[in-house]
């Protein structure tokens, strides 16, 4: 066969091959996979920071994004989002959890406090005072769930929530250097700013006893 008859062979398998790639994808419409419904949505009402909200949200949703992503209080942060930094600890009616291992739809009629329901630069709460006094800050990332956490683990206490450290579970707990370290080990600061937030804690708690 002549180089001539080669070439031309060349090119019309080359057009053909096109036209067939061509004919494949275009499908018609009715031949297509029909395509996936819809994530599930669903109205969820929060008492967040002592106001009511109201939001449409895909079930899947959780609580950590609801509130950075739809109520725009990105003061609560995402850290590991697997629950073991305690960098996204807001406090859902009285108790600490980490949002971000908790889906919104949870939390209907729930009542959520995040770092921005806890003071104002115009007036802190004590223990955001207590942090910037002992520069229990630091870089902040961590701040807002170790604040959050301070707050309900002094709570805890004040209630007698038992934790395992205690000697003797039957007797009311204090805010020992001991109890405060074992029950705020679920926040981790990466600037090791573990001691100036016990001595924040402990003047805190010594003001309210």
């Amino acid at each position: 066969m002549s180089l001539k008859a080669d070439l031309e062979m060349s090119r019309r398998g080359v057009l053909v091959g096109g036209t067939a790639v061509a004919a494949l994808t275009t499908v018609p419409a009715e031949g297509q996979a029909p395509r996936p419904a819809p994530p599930a949505a669903m109205p969820v009402s929060l008492e967040v920071n002592g106001k009511r909200q109201t939001l449409e949200l895909d079930t899947r949703t959780t609580l950590l994004d609801a509130l950075r992503e739809h109520l725009k209080l990105t003061g609560t942060k995402k850290g590991c989002d697997h629950g073991q930094c305690g960098a996204c600890t807001v406090i859902v009616n009285g108790e600490r959890i980490n949002s971000c291992l908790s889906l919104a739809v949870q939390h209907q009629g729930d009542k959520v406090t995040t770092i921005e329901g806890l003071g104002s630069p115009d007036k802190l709460h004590p223990m955001q005072a207590a942090f910037v006094k002992h520069d229990g800050y630091q870089c902040g990332y961590c701040t807002p769930g170790q604040i959050c956490s301070a707050v309900a683990v002094l709570d805890e206490i004040k209630r007698g929530v038992p934790s395992h450290v205690q000697a003797d579970v039957g007797k009311r707990p204090t805010a020992s250097n001991a109890e405060m370290r074992e029950r705020m080990s679920g926040n981790i600061c990466r600037c090791g700013a573990y001691s100036n937030i016990l001595d924040a804690m402990t003047e805190v708690a010594g003001a309210r006893a």
